[in-house]
């Protein structure tokens, strides 16, 4: 069978990429449909994206009922739910795929019929001026070792050996028949909490990571390097995984982890013992599964104080 590829991209007042964003999809000889999703533009992207797709048949536009603008994760829900081919892949609309984006992909898939996913390297094109620090750090984004699909979540969470990039990623349509799309309560990294959850559920396999095959537009618009916003983000992604890993039936030791990251950035905010305690209790009775397990006992802030202040009583 034939391996064939829809490429999702999200656009909002793009004028200034997404022609660049499109042309470098269309290239590539594996890609059968480029599904834009505009999302309310007021500039000029849409005329841009109409006029391509006179030119090529492989565009297909689609907008938001009465051209609302909804954000990233409801528009890349909409190019999900209309692709038309068995393999769906992602790109920003200011970003651009490099030659050969999927001929490992191809390989890898008809290798390993069992695997959901892969995920590549992307690297940084900029569009503005950049420091020295700036350019090195990204230069590449990757996962630096092969990672085991079992190993992957917890890879992913702890930051151990990097992390992939949405432009990198490559599903099987099949992925989201039975698993929700991009959550509609995330303004940015919904990506990452996607990415989390996939790791839980399927089998991703490592692809191309000491290369781009991707590359991010860096220019004076990104969000995706402003920390502040994203540190605040954090908290409500491992508070809505760990809803949706209950309603899964995820693990529990899975779980655990979800937890250990989220009481250590809470932790960080350097709230007051009663803020805290009314933090968890919160967590817990909103979670109900989670309130007659161990992990309820373990989390209680007046718990970890005490491991933290007499470790030597905890000591197996």
């Amino acid at each position: 069978m034939k391996f064939s590829v829809s490429v999702i991209i999200p656009v909002y007042n793009g004028e200034r990429f997404i022609e660049k964003a499109i042309q470098s999809a269309l290239q590539q000889p594996e890609v059968s449909e480029v599904v834009i999703v505009n999302d309310g533009s007021t500039d000029n992207t849409l005329n841009i994206v109409e006029n391509l797709q006179s030119q090529n048949s492989r565009i297909q536009i689609y907008n938001h009922k009465n051209h609302q603008n909804k954000g990233r994760s409801e528009s890349r829900n909409l190019g999900i739910e209309k692709a038309k081919t068995d393999y769906i892949a992602f790109l920003d609309a200011d970003d651009f795929y490099l030659e050969d984006r999927f001929k490992n992909d191809a390989y890898l898939f008809h290798e390993n019929k069992d695997i959901d996913g892969v995920y590549n390297a992307i690297g940084a094109h900029f569009y503005r001026e950049a420091s020295k620090e700036e350019a090195e750090k990204l230069k590449i984004t990757t996962i630096t070792t092969v990672v085991e699909p079992e190993e992957l979540f917890e890879t992913l969470l702890y930051y151990r050996k990097g992390h992939f990039s949405i432009d990198g990623l490559t599903l099987k349509r099949s992925v989201f028949d039975s698993f929700d799309g991009f959550s509609k309560k995330l303004k940015v990294a919904e990506d990452t909490e996607l990415f989390y959850r996939l790791a839980l559920k399927y089998n991703l396999k490592t692809g191309v990571i000491d290369r781009p095959l991707a590359m991010r537009g860096v220019h004076e618009e990104n969000v995706f390097n402003n920390e502040k916003l994203y540190n605040k983000t954090k908290i409500n992604i491992y508070e809505l995984l760990i809803k949706w890993s209950l309603k899964n039936k995820i693990a529990f030791e899975k779980i655990d982890h979800i937890l250990n990251v989220l009481w250590l950035n809470k932790y960080q905010e350097r709230n007051s013992l009663i803020k805290n305690t009314s933090y968890w209790f919160y967590l817990f009775f909103s979670n109900p599964r989670l309130l007659f397990t161990k992990l309820s006992i373990k989390y209680f802030p007046v718990v970890r104080l005490r491991q933290k202040l007499f470790p030597f009583l905890y000591k197996q």
